[in-house]
């Protein structure tokens, strides 16, 4: 169980907190701010780097990922310098992936290029839709066509391209939905993340929900249906639904993605950041402060942002396992569970959810079909209550 994480891998993910403005949907930790001191978020990174490479410097470091916010508004000598800092304290594989996201208005062609020297090799692209009103609805400050230009940049200086679409949006039927993922496919990426829409309480969209003035919202039965044709798209075109919302010709999966999904260790640096992490063979839950300037205070003043670590229970670390594993088309592991929990899936609920089918066995792993990834989470409910 001391070694489970090497069956998921090891990443680094590094959180820049700021956006130009905050989507309505969003409920990632992003703050817009009018001055931005690069060089001195530099320096809080890199202490978190060193702070952090103590206890895993002899691991092999599989990905770095920088999320956000909006990370495309970095200084590239800053990721150059970060990228540096964390090639000297792991060794990195082969297929080593380091993942930038960006928004389509803060893509600057000479930025890219640099960028790419400095070490991105993929970039994830927050792209949202491909109608303009609907782009309004969601509060994105791009237009298509500057969309379609940030991803013929992005295409032009890499190899690796992805972007996000949200759909099941306010008022949008079956043909729209259609006819814009065809436009999407045909944009040459090789990677897609496709998104339902969804309403979190704390966000703009969250309190108009409540007081019933986000009109338009599809049923559930239509946003089954939008799914449907999500996939059936995607399949027929070449990209695998390797993932419940990811779709990626072959060899084209996200390297960092699948460490979470495959249940490997991450180190979470940033405001706002969680990771799961084994020390002297106990695995932990961290989690860094929230706000930008705390945490900035806390790394400069204590050479720590970091404001919550608990171990995992093995209980815990098998439903955290299971949950992440069930979205991925490879599915779970028998053994793993066994080993990490201690005992065993009850057959009576196995057969229950074969019988219904929503999951399938194959090869020593539970995997969920088609229809159980419409309603995972009554499916994990099952199996792990």
């Amino acid at each position: 169980m001391s070694e489970d994480w090497k069956n998921g891998g090891f990443g680094i993910y590094i959180h820049w907190p700021f956006c130009t403005a905050k989507c309505p949907y969003c409920d990632f930790n992003s703050h817009v701010r009018n001055n931005i001191d690069q060089k001195q978020w530099l320096k809080s990174y890199l202490t978190e780097i060193n702070r952090v490479s103590k206890n895993t410097s002899s691991r092999f470091l599989d990905s770095v990922f920088f999320g956000g916010g909006t990370p495309s508004l970095i200084e590239p000598w800053v990721i150059n310098d970060i990228l540096n800092e964390i090639q000297k304290h792991w060794i990195t594989k082969d297929n080593f992936e380091v993942t930038l996201e960006a928004n389509p208005g803060s893509v600057d062609a000479k930025n890219f290029k640099a960028y790419r020297s400095a070490g991105v090799n993929r970039i994830s692209m927050g792209i949202q839709s491909l109608n303009e009103k609907d782009l309004k609805a969601l509060g994105r400050t791009h237009t298509v066509k500057e969309a379609l230009s940030a991803l013929e940049i992005a295409q032009q200086n890499f190899t690796a391209v992805s972007f996000d679409l949200i759909y099941a949006r306010q008022n949008q039927n079956l043909t729209q939905w259609e006819m814009e993922l065809n436009q999407a496919l045909d944009l040459g990426a090789s990677h897609m993340s496709l998104y339902q829409l969804t309403i979190e309480q704390g966000t703009a969209f969250g309190d108009r929900y409540n007081r019933g003035l986000l009109k338009g919202l599809p049923s559930d039965d239509i946003s089954a249906e939008l799914y449907d044709i999500t996939s059936k798209l995607c399949e027929g075109r070449g990209f695998s639904a390797y993932e419940v919302s990811n779709y990626a010709q072959e060899g084209s999966e996200s390297v960092h993605n699948l460490v979470y999904w495959r249940y490997g260790d991450y180190i979470g640096i940033g405001p706002g950041a969680h990771g799961r992490l084994t020390i002297d063979s106990k695995r932990y839950a961290t989690e860094t402060f929230l706000s930008p300037e705390e945490w900035l205070t806390k790394v400069d003043n204590q050479g720590s942002g970091e404001s919550c670590l608990s171990e995992l229970s093995q209980e815990q670390q098998a439903a955290e396992m299971v949950m992440m594993g069930l979205r991925l088309n490879e599915g779970v592991n028998f053994k793993r569970f066994e080993n990490l929990s201690g005992s065993s899936f009850s057959e009576e609920k196995l057969s229950f959810l074969k019988s219904i089918q929503l999951i399938e066995q194959k090869k020593g792993n539970i995997i969920a079909t088609f229809s159980g990834r419409k309603v995972l989470n009554s499916v994990l409910a099952e199996l792990l209550n």
